[in-house]
Formats: C-alpha cells, sequence, structure tokens
C-alpha cells in the first residue's frame, strides 16, 4: 500500500488530499475533502487524469492576426497533451471567427470541442 498526496485545485480551499492505494493501483480511501468535488477530483487524478488545453492555431484571411487562440471546452486526458499539440500545429482557421466558434467538434476523440477564443474579422 502506499499514501499519495494531491492539493486538489477545483476550489480556492485547496484541500490536502491523500488517497491509500493498495499495490494493484486501487483506491482504497481518500481523504483531506471538504467536498464530494475534492474526492471526485482525487478519483479522476488516480484513474484518468484530464486538462484543458490552451493554444494557438493558424489563421488565414486576416489582416492582422496570424494565430487563433484556442482552448477545450473539458478536460482532455494527459496523457494525449502532446498528440492534441501536434494535431494543433497542423490545423489551419480561417478568418473571420468569433470567439466561442466550435472549431473542432469532439476533439481527438475525447468528448470535447476545441473552441475559439478571440473573434477575428
Amino acid at each position: 500500500m502506499s499514501m499519495i498526496k494531491k492539493t486538489c485545485i477545483v476550489c480556492p480551499i485547496g484541500c490536502h488530499l491523500e488517497a491509500e492505494v493498495d499495490g494493484d493501483g486501487k483506491i482504497l480511501s481518500i481523504s483531506g475533502n471538504t467536498c464530494k468535488r475534492g474526492e471526485a477530483y482525487m478519483r479522476d487524478e488516480l484513474t484518468d487524469p484530464r486538462r484543458t488545453l490552451t493554444s494557438t492555431v493558424k489563421l488565414v484571411g486576416a489582416a492582422n492576426d496570424r494565430y487563433l487562440p484556442v482552448k477545450t471546452d473539458g478536460g482532455i486526458s494527459k496523457g494525449r497533451l502532446f498528440e492534441a499539440m501536434a494535431v494543433l500545429s497542423q490545423m489551419t482557421v480561417t478568418a473571420p471567427v468569433k470567439r466561442g466558434d466550435v472549431i473542432a467538434e469532439n476533439f481527438l476523440g475525447e468528448g470535447v470541442a476545441l473552441v475559439a477564443g478571440k473573434t477575428v474579422e
């Protein structure tokens, strides 16, 4: 058995979480959270950590901008972040585009959309 410690980032409280995990990686207990969201955060971090990705993609057809800021509207598997960046490096968006426009639905098959972070005429 081992004890894994993490600080929860779901809210500003920043609870100090501890999880007891057996040799097979099975979660035996989670403690230190002040709400259920902290427990869910720790469980997700131990089983399938996910991150919101923010980056840029090439932009054509705009007078002053060469790149468009983009982000996922939810988390993608942490282990796929480098793959996601490789896909973004090959992606091109044509102006005009509005902030919040969906650039790619179901990005990488992760069930989240890639959305524009800026309006460009």
